[in-house]
């Protein structure tokens, strides 16, 4: 398919006929702000936990050594890593400790202004929603943070519902068509993650577009057939003129 230097564009070459669109629902992480600056916070929280409780090591260069770490891709065993490389000797119950500081920290984020001005502009036409996954604490706090509770009438909290229900559980896409009394075909879900984000809405019968920012962390493709998103953007600032055209 040949793309244009465009806003947008379909990733399909066939489009079906124009939607009556009125919710548009959005994923949290990646999608309404880069994921990595909460990152780079927790772990800044965690070396401060470390700097408070071991003697002569400064937070810096625990931070930077945890963030190296999460660099180099070790993304579930990043904590383990950093402290064998400082040298710091732990067991379960410290990885744990360092676990509930990352997830339980006031996180130091904030919501970038091209997001901030599609929110705005967005709900004056639709009703917005929101469906995140995440441990409970960390996804509230988030949200909390960058001060979007308000733009969105409905936000489901997978974990509300269960860690089985997490993305691609159907759960939580059910729940917010109940909640606002919505059909599918009158739906978009917006989101980062190919490999879970789109496949369930699509069936359902959402329209989905993928939003890739450039600080984006899942950087991968999923090649199963119905996992990709039916449009993709790389600005949030270009949404608004994609969902006129869907």
């Amino acid at each position: 398919m040949e793309t244009q230097e465009k806003t947008w564009m379909p990733v399909f070459q066939t489009r079906a006929k124009k939607s009556n669109l009125k919710v548009v629902i959005f994923d949290l992480d990646d999608t309404l702000y880069d994921e990595v600056d909460y990152c780079k916070s927790g772990f800044g929280a965690c070396a401060h936990f470390l700097e408070e409780t071991i003697e002569d090591l400064p937070s810096e260069g625990i931070f930077n050594t945890f963030w190296e770490q999460f660099c180099k891709g070790n993304q579930t065993q990043t904590f383990n890593s950093a402290l064998e490389k400082l040298g710091i000797p732990y067991n379960d119950e410290l990885i744990e400790e360092l676990i509930k500081t990352y997830r339980e920290h006031k996180p130091k984020i904030t919501l970038p202004k091209d997001s901030l001005a599609v929110l705005k502009q967005l709900r004056k036409k639709y009703t917005l929603a929101m469906l995140t996954d995440g441990f409970l604490p960390a996804q509230k706090l988030k949200v909390k943070a960058l001060k979007i509770e308000k733009f969105f009438n409905c936000i489901v909290y997978t974990e509300e519902l269960g860690r089985n229900f997490w993305k691609p559980s159907p759960e939580g896409f059910e729940k917010i068509l109940e909640t606002l009394q919505i059909q599918p075909e009158n739906a978009v879900y917006v989101g980062d993650n190919e490999k879970k984000d789109f496949i369930t809405p699509n069936r359902l019968g959402f329209q989905t577009i993928q939003l890739i920012r450039d600080a984006h962390i899942h950087t991968s493709d999923c090649k199963k057939d119905g996992y990709a998103a039916k449009y993709l953007v790389k600005k949030i600032s270009l949404l608004p003129d994609l969902l006129e055209q869907i």
